[in-house]
């Protein structure tokens, strides 16, 4: 199960279909093997081998799908970084990486240059075209030819990928998938004979977006990137290259049945699904309404699990609130306090060189997700809080104590303590709960202001409270953040 291998069959049995756009832009199978093949030879000329790491900094483009099959066929490890970080957010993560490579679009270049100098990493290089530090690659990642440089045997439990995540304290974790794992993750069964189109709402960082590309190549079919995940660059998408599925998290579908759809040419569209964040009836609704020759089903999973469940067409009007029973090949049950267990041949390996977080989150072969669950008499399950304090918003984990610290420099603040609250656009949006310094006036625009330069946009505060106290336990002092988020939710 080598990713590597998934391109490689398809260039030899549909050479001539698209295996990705963006916009004006494709890319066939054999197009999109070739480049990959001649990308791996130039990262092996640059000292690039087995279960290296090639952190990458770039914004959502072709070059970065031709990367990605590049280092799965030359057996290095492909490692995304949050294209939105600045340079003080990305430190760390490249730190713990460790890479041997860091590969930057034209945008992120400058800032790559000055991340390796300080870093110490040796290699440097850039694609998408443009002048800068590094050396180009940007010839290697289009066309077709060329022939996979000779590499050791790779296996399916070779490391593959390696996602950043945040824990509680904001400090990134990395999370490493293997081949055989995305592969699972992405398989779409054996008798499928319909090619999947697919429109990827995700950028390119997340786990979420080359799951969506693998599952689509494994029907032979497309994957159509956007630059943003606007409703017109999505609904255009689903017009220009026919798409017949859509995943959108609840606040993109919400964007885009504000939208007059009708505009756009989406009859071709077969499957409107949605997840990673609560999805509210009245969405689901709006959906059958908008696009009634379409199946709709609710996923919930994380990128250390991948799908844990799936809540199927049939029942999303039913299971009111349910994101559904164990998808296939997954065990689920319930552990101590209700926490959310799930066991399969796809989840992750562990955190990379982090044994005390792995132990933590893999125990026995289950990952402890940190969500509390209740299942109903017919083994349907329904997320009901979590006992991690990470905020998820727009499909984003976001550390509270990370947006606690840089809230507290500002000089009018005297408390903080950052929280989720329900939104049915968002899921969470971020909310700072603030104890003003005495003859201060606090706006959420100054607040904004101040967190900008330091954090990415979707940590910044959406919503302001101002409070006399923060509720704390009487014992050590520590902030009732459950209290908290339901007096806000209470009024």
């Amino acid at each position: 199960m080598l990713i590597g291998d998934v391109v490689r069959r398809n260039a030899e049995g549909v050479p001539g279909h698209v295996a990705a756009s963006l916009r004006e832009r494709t890319l066939t199978h054999a197009q999109l093997d070739g480049g990959a093949n001649r990308l791996a030879a130039a990262l092996a000329a640059l000292g690039v081998g087995h279960r290296d790491r090639v952190l990458v900094w770039a914004d959502t483009g072709l070059e970065v799908l031709t990367l990605f099959v590049a280092c799965a066929k030359l057996g290095a490890v492909f490692a995304p970084m949050n294209a939105r970080y600045g340079p003080e957010e990305a430190a760390p993560v490249a730190a713990l990486a460790r890479p041997r490579l860091l590969v930057a679009d034209g945008a992120h270049a400058e800032a790559a240059a000055a991340l390796a100098a300080d870093l110490a990493i040796d290699g440097l290089a850039r694609i998408g075209g443009g002048r800068g530090p590094g050396t180009d690659l940007s010839r290697e990642t289009l066309g077709a030819g060329g022939a996979p440089p000779a590499v050791p045997a790779l296996r399916e439990t070779d490391p593959h990928v390696l996602f950043f995540t945040s824990g509680s304290t904001g400090r990134p974790k990395g999370v490493v998938l293997s081949h055989r794992a995305s592969y699972l993750r992405g398989f779409q069964g054996v008798f499928r004979d319909v090619p999947e189109r697919s429109v990827c709402m995700f950028p390119l960082f997340h786990m979420a977006g080359f799951t969506l590309a693998i599952a689509a190549w494994q029907t032979r079919g497309e994957i159509a990137l956007v630059e943003t995940a606007s409703a017109a660059e999505l609904l255009g998408a689903i017009e220009r290259r026919r798409a017949n599925r859509l995943y959108g998290i609840p606040a993109v579908w919400a964007r885009i049945l504000e939208q007059d759809t009708a505009k756009w040419e989406t009859r071709s569209l077969r499957e409107a699904d949605t997840g990673t964040s609560a999805v509210p009836i009245e969405l689901v609704r709006a959906l059958k309404e908008r696009f009634p020759d379409t199946a709709t089903r609710i996923y919930y999973g994380s990128t250390e699990a991948g799908s844990g469940t799936t809540l199927p067409d049939a029942d999303v009007l039913r299971a009111v609130g349910s994101v559904g029973p164990p998808s296939p090949g997954v065990d689920l049950r319930l552990g101590e306090g209700g926490e959310i267990l799930l066991r399969s041949a796809y989840l992750f390996d562990g955190y990379f060189d982090d044994p005390a977080a792995t132990d933590a989150a893999l125990r026995d072969g289950w990952y402890h997700t940190g969500d509390l669950g209740e299942l109903d008499a017919e083994g349907r399950l329904y997320v009901v809080g979590r006992v991690k304090e990470l905020i998820r918003t727009g499909g984003e984990s976001v550390a509270p104590a990370e947006v606690e610290a840089v809230l507290a420099t500002h000089p009018d603040v005297a408390e903080v303590a950052v929280v989720g609250v329900p939104d049915p656009a968002w899921g969470e949006v971020v909310c700072a709960v603030v104890v003003a310094r005495p003859g201060a006036s606090l706006e959420l625009s100054a607040l904004q202001r101040h967190c900008q330069a330091r954090l990415a946009r979707f940590k910044v505060p959406r919503r302001l409270e101002r409070v006399d106290a923060l509720p704390r336990t009487a014992a050590t002092g520590q902030v009732q953040r459950a209290l908290l988020v339901e007096r806000l939710r209470s009024g």
